[in-house]
């Protein structure tokens, strides 16, 4: 059996948009490097860290806005749908959208961890290979197995070629176009 790739996806996007919209409520669906994966459904510690995250840009950026389970056209070409667990925006962004918006108004994307086997393929690996390819400037991922926050920059060539990466409690600077700095402090509140 031939393994697949994106060149050879389990289906096309279209069917896979289709697929999606029927999906049960309580099932979150992405396309990732042509193959179809299902998001766990964030638990309430996940939740609060977006708030957390909301109400920082807010403070510091009022003109953008963080939207949270947002669905991006990623990859190369857009052949993939990933549902980012948040997606930093100027606001009004994305008025008219569908479900799955183009990347070109993204100024960072976020990802939480959650607790699940697949954790570390779809957000440490997959994701930010996505997110670069789609040209998305900044990659904030929360890692609650870690403690740490990583800051991926520099999108070329389907990689991001920066990351900063510190332990929650260590003031983290996101650079251009984002400019914004966090007190990782209160996360230490939502590990176990």
């Amino acid at each position: 059996m031939t393994p697949r790739t994106e060149q050879q996806p389990q289906m096309s996007v279209e069917e896979f948009e289709q697929l999606e919209r029927h999906a049960p409520e309580t099932v979150w669906l992405e396309f990732i490097n042509g193959k179809v994966q299902v998001k766990p459904v964030p638990d309430g510690d996940h939740s609060e860290i977006i708030a957390w995250l909301q109400r920082l840009c807010m403070q510091q950026r009022p003109e953008l806005w963080l939207h949270g389970e947002r669905g991006l056209k990623t990859e190369r070409y857009r052949k993939g749908r990933a549902r980012a667990d948040g997606v930093l925006v100027p606001e009004g962004s994305l008025k008219g959208h569908g479900e799955w918006s183009e990347t070109d108004q993204a100024l960072m994307v976020v990802e939480v961890t959650s607790h699940d086997s697949d954790t570390n393929q779809r957000d440490r690996v997959e994701k930010p290979d996505g997110y670069a390819a789609a040209g998305i400037p900044v990659y904030l991922l929360i890692d609650r197995d870690d403690r740490t926050v990583t800051v991926f920059t520099h999108p070329e060539d389907g990689r991001y070629r920066q990351q900063v990466n510190a332990p929650f409690g260590a003031p983290v600077e996101i650079p251009d176009p984002v400019n914004i700095t966090l007190d990782t402090d209160p996360l230490k509140e939502f590990v176990d």
